[in-house]
């Protein structure tokens, strides 16, 4: 933060205008210095997840996470109407099709790795 020049002959209202900026400065600084702050630790999040990443070489982890939260809500979740073996048919049926795209993307990447 730079000083403003004063002239030595300066006028009151001169004295009050330097003043103002002053404080709209510092006001600034304090504004950045908050956002930075309340920043820091979303910061440190996307960081330890981009580590996380990049240590165990898992390309696209948010399509993991999604199919392993699908995967547990089926498995584990109640159906609207618990009826014998139908109700456990079509919720296996709504599985293998909510993970095609899954399956297609992992044989895609071993295949490209052999």
């Amino acid at each position: 933060m730079s000083l403003p020049e004063l002239p030595r002959n300066s006028s009151r209202a001169e004295m009050r205008k330097a003043l103002i900026r002053l404080r709209m400065e510092m006001h600034r600084q304090e504004i950045r210095h908050e956002s930075a702050q309340l920043l820091q630790p979303l910061k440190r999040v996307r960081g330890m997840t981009q580590n996380l990443q990049d240590g165990f070489g898992i390309k696209h982890a948010p399509l993991w996470g999604v199919a392993a939260v699908t995967l547990l809500g089926f498995l584990t979740g109640k159906g609207a109407k618990s009826g014998g073996g139908l109700g456990t048919l079509t919720r296996l049926a709504r599985l293998g099709t909510t993970l095609v795209p899954l399956i297609k993307l992992f044989a895609q990447s071993t295949s490209r790795k052999d």
